[in-house]
């Protein structure tokens, strides 16, 4: 049980002329054999991505793909004839099912005075389906005010127990997001495996030995068998916080 902490500037970096990325996981040409995955999370990138940049139709298949954009915006369209824009509070997910084209941009949005105009900031996320060959699907929805509240909220979830926003085909995982404001004392869900992403800000953790640990932005802690630990804010904040009792390969 306990924790382990990768430090914001121990990620690989991808760096080109319109896109800088830093990986928690191996990714791309940064490959590491110990460091592929965490529960079913197997991908967790920080991306900037300029005014009129972006990612132009690729492909994706077999992949739940949660993107928390927190700054800016992006706009999504797929082959499957799903468009939207995602901005700060607005939670977004793209199954990829048995295969779909997609791109992503930082382009103006008819709807979104501003958008397009401001490097968009955000944390794209990949979780394993448990099954393969399904269609693609889409799904966003707003949750600005529950984040208001400061406290803990169910971002996407493949269990229907835990009323998220947005559903994943894992079974086993759940994204939480919070805002807590200085001062604010949050609990972490019980989990065989848990993710904590810092975005903005500084939390403290507790430890299984009665220790603490501060993290700062971009910094990650990996728990194996934690639950119930005290996590303070420190200054405003905000956290991602992936919640999984299975890891690879396992139903």
């Amino acid at each position: 049980m306990g924790f382990s902490v990768i430090r914001a500037g121990d990620r690989s970096l991808t760096q080109t002329d319109w896109l800088s990325s830093r990986h928690s996981f191996s990714f791309g040409d940064h490959y590491d054999p110990d460091n592929t995955h965490h529960g079913a999370l197997i991908a967790s990138n920080e991306e900037n991505l300029p005014p009129g940049c972006g990612f132009d139709a690729h492909h994706h298949q077999e992949s739940e793909i949660v993107t928390w954009v927190t700054s800016g915006s992006l706009v999504h369209r797929d082959s499957a004839g799903n468009a939207g824009v995602v901005y700060p509070g607005l939670a977004q997910r793209m199954s990829a099912g048995h295969g779909v084209d997609h791109s992503e941009r930082n382009d103006p949005w008819p709807d979104l005075p501003g958008s397009g105009t401001e490097t968009a900031r955000y944390v794209q996320m990949w979780i394993l389906p448990d099954e393969h060959g399904t269609d693609p699907s889409y799904a966003q929805q707003d949750i600005s005010a529950d984040l208001a509240t400061g406290g803990l909220v169910a971002v996407a979830s493949g269990d229907p127990a835990h009323g998220a926003a947005i559903p994943i085909a894992n079974r086993g995982a759940t994204l939480y997001a919070a805002r807590p404001p200085a001062g604010r004392h949050l609990t972490l869900p019980a989990a065989r495996f848990t993710h904590v992403f810092v975005v903005r800000g500084e939390l403290t953790v507790a430890d299984a030995t009665g220790g603490r640990f501060t993290l700062g932005p971009g910094d990650a802690a990996r728990g194996r068998d934690t639950g119930g630990e005290d996590m303070t804010a420190e200054t405003d904040a905000e956290v991602l916080i992936w919640a999984m009792d299975r890891a690879l390969g396992e139903f």
